[in-house]
């Protein structure tokens, strides 16, 4: 089962190495930054399911760097936890209105810290603001970002896939081998839009097609990355027999038939 990814934007090495060999041995992917600016380029271009954000930083305080990332389509849904030495009210309230989830103040309890993150990735889910296969923006979020689009004036394009070969995939296979295909297929395109695509760009899901929402002027090229990558991944999941043979075999009537591996399939654009 893939790894549930978590940011640290802290700058006291003694914190963040205590969190770091923590949250990994409770099987997160841990990455840290230690200022600002590197922990918005990291979560632009990582996609961490939850960030952890110091507020006293050097270079950008945790307050504007939440501020920079809520402005960016790629981590305006991440949930943040303020993580700080303040215990004012006014401080707590200042980053809640700038978008935090939540707040805890040091010291802190290092069980209570990971309840807390647990149940922030939970209510995400559950709100249904992050679907649960791969993480990303779904429902309404999808069609608020689209719609943000069409209402302004700046072009992009939108990208939307599904995944030929899925259902047979998972029938073959089972759910639990069909849930890490999305999420390896959502982590590849969030990628590959952190590396070509803008700060403006966005990836989400719609049921079971992804969605992109790209501001780069050479979409093509964005494309045929996330095509190449895929078509070049895909075999892993499968066993070596059916990668040679190049699909599965699944029951038709009395017979059986081969269903091809895996890939990706341009959909046309829904409206919003």
């Amino acid at each position: 089962m893939s790894k549930k990814r978590l940011l640290i934007i802290e700058d006291d090495f003694d914190v963040a190495e205590m969190l770091i060999m923590y949250f990994e041995s409770h099987d997160y992917e841990v990455l840290h930054a230690e200022t600002g600016p590197l922990g918005v380029e990291q979560a632009r271009t990582r996609f961490p399911n939850l960030i952890l954000l110091d507020v006293m930083l050097p270079e950008m305080d945790g307050y504007d760097v939440c501020v920079r990332l809520r402005h960016m389509s790629l981590t305006r849904y991440i949930p943040i936890l303020f993580l700080t030495q303040r215990d004012e009210r006014s401080s707590k309230v200042r980053g809640l209105e700038l978008g935090a989830d939540d707040y805890i103040t040091k010291p802190f309890d290092i069980d209570e810290l990971r309840l807390r993150v647990q149940g922030a990735i939970r209510r995400a889910t559950s709100e249904s603001l992050h679907e649960p296969r791969t993480g990303l923006p779904t429902g309404q979020l999808v069609h608020d970002e689209i719609s943000r689009r069409q209402q302004g004036s700046a072009s992009y394009r939108e990208l939307r896939y599904g995944l030929e070969g899925y259902a047979a995939f998972n029938e073959v296979y089972g759910f639990m081998a069909a849930k890490e295909v999305m999420a390896h297929t959502a982590k590849l395109m969030q990628d590959a839009v952190g590396q070509q695509g803008t700060s403006d760009d966005f990836v989400g899901i719609q049921g079971d097609d992804f969605v992109i929402l790209t501001h780069s002027k050479e979409a093509d090229k964005l494309d045929q990355q996330i095509r190449a990558k895929f078509d070049s991944s895909v075999r892993t999941f499968y066993t070596f027999s059916d990668a040679e043979r190049g699909g599965v075999l699944i029951k038709d009537g009395e017979s059986e038939k081969l269903v091809a591996l895996m890939s990706l399939k341009g959909l046309k654009p829904v409206a919003s």
